[in-house]
C-alpha cells in the first residue's frame, strides 16, 4: 500500500466516521463511493470492504460472501475501521452541538451531492 493510498483511506475512514457521528449515515453512502472514484476499486470490492469495515453491525455472514468471493481488502478495512472510530466520535460532537435543522441539511446536501455525481459521472 502506498502512501497516496494510505492517506486516502485515512480520510475515507475520517469523513466516514465524522458523518456517521453527525447524521447516521457512513459505509454505503461515503465509503463505497469513495473507494470506486478516489480509489478505482471495482463496485463489488468496494461494496465488500466497506461491509468489512462494519462487520459486526453489519452482519458477518454478508462480509464472508463477500471476502469468499474475493472481494474484501483487509488492509484497507484495518485503516478506515481504526479511523472510523474516530471520525464517528468528532461527528457526534459536532452533531449535538448543532440545531435539527442544520443536521437534516448537511444529511440532504450530501445525499444529493453523491447521487448526482452517480447519476451523471463516469
Amino acid at each position: 500500500m502506498d502512501t497516496t493510498s494510505l492517506l486516502l483511506l485515512l480520510l475515507i475512514g475520517l469523513a466516514s466516521g465524522i458523518l456517521s457521528g453527525m447524521v447516521g449515515i457512513g459505509g454505503g453512502l461515503i465509503i463505497v463511493p469513495a473507494l470506486v472514484l478516489f480509489l478505482g476499486y471495482s463496485q463489488l470490492n468496494a461494496q465488500g470492504t466497506s461491509l468489512a469495515v462494519l462487520l459486526l453491525p453489519a452482519g458477518f455472514l454478508a462480509v464472508m460472501n463477500y471476502y469468499k468471493g474475493g472481494y474484501v481488502n483487509i488492509p484497507s478495512t484495518l485503516v478506515i475501521a481504526a479511523t472510523f472510530v474516530v471520525g464517528g466520535y468528532i461527528g457526534s460532537k459536532i452533531s449535538i452541538s448543532l440545531d435539527q435543522q442544520t443536521v437534516k441539511k448537511v444529511f440532504a446536501s450530501f445525499l444529493l451531492l453523491v447521487s448526482l455525481k452517480m447519476f451523471f459521472g463516469k
